[in-house]
């Protein structure tokens, strides 16, 4: 009995030890990137043990782990009890990356084009909805940083956090899947791409391989048919392990398997973003891919913050990590209200923007979510009084981008809503609507 006990002991340990590993290398990326991106990409100075994004609430286990700041070579270690330790490291144009030793030198990077011209008009009624924004009525924290609100191309509504200003990068999250189905846009325009191509991926078409398939329409409206588990709760989910315990993305998501034939399923997935990167990689050439986000998308718009960080292997990660300063994801938004004009093809916004079949009750494009989530204030009474022509690029923490066509306007809310039921953002978008002439 004894040496059952025993047994079953060692099973155990042989089954948790590896495990256990795992999750300590997410936790030591996560913080790392995190305290990266916030130090050398945002400009920000966090406690990098204490700091809400690696510190409170869902991640108060994170406090175990330990970081070190190194300012001069602008990188940032994270260990667990001193181990399986995990660096990330800023350069200059493409920020910070998880990297398993010494990244190459970025290639020739020069200054961005200036930012684009929004005008400003003061509108004195946005002022008590500004203040409920950024105010923290009950026990979930919503910490808003930043609010910009655009109507008729003017900026109507402005406000900061303490420490956050309208030169602060900061991150969107799942927004940045937004972008990416714009640059798969110029793809297009260019004729590099067409939504019908297959075949996609040169590991995809071995013999018999089904993923062949996929469509680049099927990528766009997250109907892939692939494998992925988008649960960020769980460590060792898909999600979690593609930004968090590897050094290439795109090629982690790609080499998983068909679970349902393409074009007939709707799952929304990171995954498929990364892969949509992967394969922008493959059309825009090898010399021409790092400089193409800000050559196709950001200069023409005059968003001279905007970044998409890469992954060890150098393909963007396009599913999760941009940043931009507040006022440059609204010259984003501006684009898609103002139809693509000047650097989309005719019709990609409407296109973005109608509804998948496949997706429950028409809440998704292409690229685009076409209605809130019940987290976000979705299916609430606030909701109904929002347009329904209105779209969304959301993301993790309460990110929020939306566009109005039919009310010309565009409103970005980022923060650090870690409960992300502590934003309202059906609520907080309404009281905007009906503060602001039609």
């Amino acid at each position: 009995m004894q040496f059952l006990l025993i047994l079953a002991a060692a099973l155990a340990a042989a089954w948790a030890l590896p495990r256990l590993r795992r999750v300590a290398s997410v936790g030591c990326s996560y913080k790392a990137k995190a305290l990266a991106s916030a130090y050398f990409v945002s400009g920000l100075t966090p406690d990098p043990e204490r700091a809400p994004e690696i510190a409170d609430e869902a991640y108060r286990l994170m406090r175990l782990f330990r970081a070190r700041v190194d300012r001069e070579s602008k990188s940032v270690t994270a260990s667990f009890l001193g181990l399986q330790p995990r660096t990330a490291a800023y350069r200059p144009g493409f920020g910070a990356t998880l990297t398993p030793g010494p990244l190459p030198p970025p290639p020739p990077w020069k200054a961005p084009a200036p930012e684009s011209d929004l005008p400003a008009r003061e509108t004195p009624a946005l002022i008590p909805i500004l203040d409920a924004a950024f105010a923290e009525p009950g026990p979930r924290r919503r910490r808003t940083r930043a609010i910009v609100v655009l109507h008729d191309g003017a900026v109507v509504g402005e406000r900061y956090a303490p420490g956050i200003t309208a030169t602060t990068p900061l991150n969107g999250w799942s927004m940045t899947k937004s972008v990416m189905g714009a640059l798969i846009g110029t793809l297009v325009r260019e004729g590099k791409l067409g939504l019908a191509d297959k075949r996609l991926l040169p590991q995809w078409n071995g013999p018999g391989d089904p993923r062949a398939e996929i469509a680049l329409e099927d990528l766009l409206r997250m109907r892939s048919g692939l494998r992925f588990s988008e649960v960020y709760a769980d460590p060792l989910s898909d999600v979690t392990r593609m930004l968090f315990d590897g050094f290439d993305a795109g090629g982690f998501a790609a080499s998983l398997p068909l679970e349902a034939p393409p074009g007939t399923r709707w799952k929304y997935a990171s995954g498929t973003t990364n892969i949509l990167s992967l394969i922008a990689r493959g059309a825009v050439g090898e010399a021409d891919y790092p400089s193409w986000p800000r050559r196709v998308l950001f200069d023409p718009l005059g968003m001279p913050s905007a970044l998409i960080e890469p992954d060890a292997a150098g393909t963007f990660i396009g599913s999760s990590f941009m940043f931009a300063t507040a006022r440059d994801w609204a010259r984003f938004g501006l684009l898609y209200a103002n139809g693509g004009r000047g650097a989309l093809p005719e019709g990609w916004a409407a296109f973005g923007a109608s509804p998948t079949p496949q997706a429950p009750n028409g809440r998704y494009g292409a690229h685009w979510w076409l209605k809130l989530s019940p987290e976000l204030g979705g299916g609430t009474a606030a909701a109904d009084r929002i347009p329904p022509d209105a779209f969304h690029a959301l993301g993790h923490e309460g990110q929020c981008l939306s566009v109005v066509p039919s009310r010309r306007l565009v409103v970005v809310r980022l923060g650090v809503s870690i409960d992300i039921k502590a934003w309202d953002h059906a609520a907080f978008l309404a009281d905007l609507l009906d503060a602001l002439p039609a």
